[in-house]
């Protein structure tokens, strides 16, 4: 059902110091902030030739990833993104298995403007797992 590792998302406290480390430091091709109001946080992706890291900021006083960021004030590792062909159909498979999907269950747009889904971490060994359609 899964498919390739899509990303690997990292929650910082000062998104161009992390963008700039990976960029000058490590030489990776690093894309421009984006705002996504509608998960509260800005992003920056990382290109690496088999995957991405996608760097996390919280975006307003709301934003969902603040109380991981206040636990953990360096910032760490909040989740990893595995592709699906069919989101509806994963998502379906997975909840009759008894995994439970954060949210509504419905999917939403993501950062590429592509369907997500967050599930829950107890279920998956203390891992937060977002599933994306390809």
């Amino acid at each position: 059902m899964i498919g390739r590792l899509n990303h690997v998302a990292i929650v910082v406290p000062d998104l161009a110091a992390a963008a700039a480390t990976y960029a000058d430091m490590l030489g990776a091709q690093v894309s421009a902030p984006v705002d996504l109001p509608n998960h509260g946080v800005t992003t920056v992706f990382v290109d690496l030739p088999n995957s991405k890291i996608e760097l996390l900021y919280p975006l307003g006083a709301d934003s969902p990833i603040q109380p991981f960021l206040d636990r953990n004030p360096s910032g760490g590792m909040h989740h990893i993104c595995y592709e699906v062909d069919d989101i509806y159909a994963a998502r379906d498979h997975l909840k009759a298995q008894g995994a439970r999907v954060l949210g509504d269950g419905e999917p939403k747009p993501g950062a590429h403007d592509k369907p997500v889904l967050f599930l829950h971490p107890k279920d998956f060994n203390g891992t937060l797992i977002e599933l994306e359609q390809v």
